[in-house]
């Protein structure tokens, strides 16, 4: 059974709080699994989690501050413990190349898993497989950032009406499908389009048009909210959100089910979090992130 869910590993800006560990997520998709931003102290909270190294086919840095880095060289030293027996890519801003080495290279260990760096150079495709094509979008920080998005190709739903008024059923409907015509008959006539689902990760970054295309018709968006709307001029000097910017671009951007996270450690009450994302008119389904939750992606419409 395929299972497309997001494990939230850690929520904490900048610095971890006695209930928020810094920064990682763990997308699984189908039989991969994405890790975004593994911060210090991911490889614990994977453990904590239920998640083993053996679930990892791509790890997806969007920058080389500390929060969403740190956690690389014992992510990367699991992989090789564990002798994962398949390919394992990074992805990462390849301004931050000579960070990357580094942190594979921290400590000495036993290589015995090939990590393959594909890093990132401008917006636009960086993989592509038959359930999904991974982009990436520039954003908007004091250092190079990208940020990610899973989008699934459309595929078509077979009508029940459109099949009997032509006269197929059983075996023949499996033709059809991968056949793509039948006695004359082609899929668009009996079928309809099945909307393919989409996934964004957006970290640190102030407003701008990379927010707004991961963003685009995302089934569920990940998304920084460091700070709270009283602080947007803090946010913006800074490189960051408030949660009323993430939930409008939300809101704009047709996504069904907002995910905030990445808060200062300045908040201790997140239900403000919501307050403010709902204020700012998102009317979705949302989720003030917290460790080792367990999110699945919105099933099709």
């Amino acid at each position: 059974m395929s299972v497309r869910e997001l494990v939230v590993l850690g929520t904490a800006s900048q610095v971890p709080t006695r209930h928020r560990n810094h920064n990682g997520y763990l997308l699984r998709w189908d039989s991969e699994g994405i890790l975004f931003d593994p911060g210090e102290g991911t490889q614990r909270q994977m453990v904590r989690a239920g998640v083993s190294a053996h679930d990892l086919n791509r790890i997806c840095v969007t920058h080389f501050h500390g929060d969403h880095s740190l956690g690389l060289a014992g992510v990367i030293q699991r992989i090789n413990l564990d002798r994962v027996p398949h390919p394992v890519t990074a992805h990462y801003p390849a301004s931050g190349q000579r960070f990357f080495e580094r942190l594979r290279y921290s400590t000495a260990y036993y290589e015995s898993v090939g990590v393959t760096e594909a890093p990132v150079t401008a917006d636009g495709p960086l993989a592509a497989g038959s359930s999904y094509t991974l982009e990436a979008h520039k954003l908007s920080h004091p250092v190079e950032a990208y940020g990610y998005r899973l989008v699934e190709p459309d595929g078509v739903r077979m009508v029940p009406e459109k099949l009997a008024a032509h006269g197929i059923s059983g075996p023949d409907v499996g033709v059809l499908q991968r056949e793509g015509k039948l006695g004359g008959v082609t899929l668009a006539e009996v079928g309809e389009v099945r909307r393919g689902q989409r996934v964004g990760f957006v970290m640190d970054t102030r407003l701008c048009d990379g927010v707004h295309a991961l963003a685009d018709g995302c089934d569920l968006l990940v998304i920084e909210s460091t700070f709270l709307d009283e602080d947007e001029r803090l946010a913006t000097e800074h490189g960051h959100l408030t949660a009323g910017q993430a939930a409008r671009a939300a809101a704009d951007a047709g996504v069904r089910h907002l995910v905030l996270t990445h808060f200062s450690q300045r908040y201790t009450d997140p239900t403000a979090f919501e307050r403010q994302a709902r204020a700012a008119g998102y009317e979705g389904e949302l989720t003030i992130a917290r460790d080792l939750d367990r999110i699945p992606v919105p099933k099709r419409r």
